[in-house]
């Protein structure tokens, strides 16, 4: 009995057995998993031994043993690495009666462009270092047909230029080229270069187009160099979700996508420093405009200034007007910069206004540009302009009650004497009349007093200055706290069709009625 149990049971594993083998056989073939040896170690596992320049290698260094320890690895052979992680594989088994298990896969990604040796890892398995043995990858030059026939996509980052001077603009494009047929799970993922040492941004919108049989999306940047030296543009890196078909559910669909990260190669980059200091490097012209020299106390003086021509504007900054009794507001400069040909064409206009209670003078001012092609320095200069200020606003309102005290006391002097020839001709009147008719005028006065000033302080209370009387009266006070220049910033805005800016209008009749009061 006892025997025909034990050969019914190695009946049973058999079939297990043949039954499963197949599975296994197919589950190794598709996860890339090696035949195990069970004595502790480590060794490198090179996806690629030979690749094009600027094109992703996969390493992977996989340990035997319980208990790993990858050192941390950042570059190999001078190439930085873009991606790591570690994958753990169960492989449960006996040995001496003990259950131990292999396990733990490094993986590294990184985009060499020459030759790289893999040098000698020390790996901590189960308490003891164990090396890996030093691996050389060959790297082939990238040209345009290995690119385009050995890959089902690649990233590649170009400039202009590979040499230049400080503050010169480079034009760097980024192509993203993929073949036709990938399944993709989503667009690709892609991030901007790296551009150490220089300004950057990037110049109008991505462009998607197809070339043969490949689809690319390009992406131009403007790179300005900030100092002298040399420096490496890039690498461009991206990722790329590619729909496994050896990923499948029970129902035979495809449920989960390969990320694969690549990158570009580096460009080197020369940068030298000018023979001549200047503030802008390229050819432009200026252009100027102002709206009058004559204006009246409180009113603004409109400058326009336009800088335009082929170089970079844009950390450029025109110089601020600082003119003593003047307040200058300046809006924001606005800067264009498009790409004619292989030529990068740029526009930089700013508007000041001027606000003043009298003449002043706007400075002249200096612009030098430094041409790259003569090797010379230009000069963009705005003239100065003598401003003539008409009066003040407080002289004109002390004028204009000047002039109405004098009609006030001229009509006021007509009266008395038509009152006494009035009072010579009257026939005299008893006492108790005389009473009664001032007891009424009092009465009448007192009652035409109170209402006045009822009506006063209603309107008082009730009226709200409109924005451009308030900004008339305003204009002329603008220095003298910090609370009148804001609301006067404000008020200008506004005129000028800021709909953004908001008014508080109790604060607005605050500020007016001080100065209204002091007037009277």
């Amino acid at each position: 009995m006892m025997a025909m149990q034990i050969h019914g049971n190695k009946m049973i594993w058999k079939l297990l057995f043949l039954v499963l083998t197949p599975f296994l056989v197919l589950y190794a073939s598709e996860s890339e998993i090696q035949v195990f040896s069970y004595v502790p170690g480590v060794e490198i596992i090179p996806l690629d031994t030979e690749i094009v320049a600027g094109n992703i290698v996969r390493l992977k260094i996989r340990a035997r043993g319980d208990r790993v320890a990858f050192p941390n690895i950042d570059e190999i052979d001078g190439v930085q690495v873009l991606e790591q992680y570690e994958r753990v594989t169960n492989k449960y088994h006996y040995i001496n009666g003990v259950l131990n298990r292999e396990k733990t896969t490094l993986i590294l990604t990184f985009a060499p462009h020459r030759d790289v040796t893999l040098p000698p890892y020390s790996v901590e398995i189960d308490g003891k270092i164990y090396k890996t043995k030093p691996y050389t990858i060959k790297v082939i030059a990238a040209n345009a047909q290995n690119a385009e026939d050995g890959n089902k996509f690649f990233i590649y980052l170009e400039t202009d230029k590979k040499f230049s001077i400080v503050g010169e603009p480079i034009i760097a494009t980024l192509d993203i080229s993929l073949k036709f047929g990938l399944n993709l799970l989503e667009k690709p993922k892609y991030g901007k270069p790296l551009f150490k040492g220089f300004f950057s941004k990037m110049i109008g919108d991505e462009k998607v187009y197809t070339k043969g049989n490949r689809q690319i999306t390009e992406v131009k940047y403007l790179l300005i160099p900030q100092s002298e030296g040399n420096f490496n543009v890039g690498p461009a890196r991206a990722k790329i979700s590619i729909l496994n078909k050896h990923k499948l559910d029970m129902f035979g669909r495809v449920t989960k996508a390969d990320v694969i990260p690549i990158a570009s190669r580096r460009v080197k980059v020369e940068v030298v420093s000018k023979t001549k200091e200047s503030d802008l490097v390229g050819n432009f012209v200026l252009k100027n405009s102002l709206d009058s020299t004559k204006v009246q106390a409180g009113k603004p003086v409109k400058l326009t200034i336009k800088i335009e021509g082929d170089g970079s504007l844009e950390d450029f900054e025109f110089p601020d007007f600082e003119i003593d009794n003047v307040t200058v507001y300046n809006e924001d400069a606005v800067i264009t910069a498009d790409l004619n040909g292989t030529t990068l064409h740029s526009t930089y206009s700013k508007r000041f206004a001027f606000i003043s209670n009298r003449n002043f003078i706007i400075p002249a001012r200096s612009i030098s540009a430094y041409d790259t092609k003569s090797k010379t320095v230009s000069y963009l200069k705005l003239p100065s302009y003598d401003i003539d200020v008409k009066g003040s606003q407080a002289i004109a309102i002390r004028k204009s009650q000047d002039k109405l005290i004098r009609i006030d006391n001229k009509q006021k002097s007509m009266l008395d004497s038509e009152d006494e020839e009035y009072l010579s001709e009257a026939p005299s009147l008893p006492y108790d009349h005389w009473l009664t008719m001032v007891l009424v005028f009092t009465l009448g006065v007192l009652l035409i007093s109170i209402l006045y000033v009822v009506i006063s302080l209603y309107r008082k209370m009730t009226y709200f200055y409109r924005e451009s009387e308030a900004l008339k009266i305003l204009y002329a006070h603008t220095s003298e706290s910090k609370e009148v220049e804001s609301m006067v910033k404000k008020l200008y805005a506004k005129k000028n069709g800021d709909k953004t800016v908001y008014i508080d209008k109790k604060a607005l009749k605050l500020l007016v009625e001080c100065f209204v009061s002091k007037l009277d």
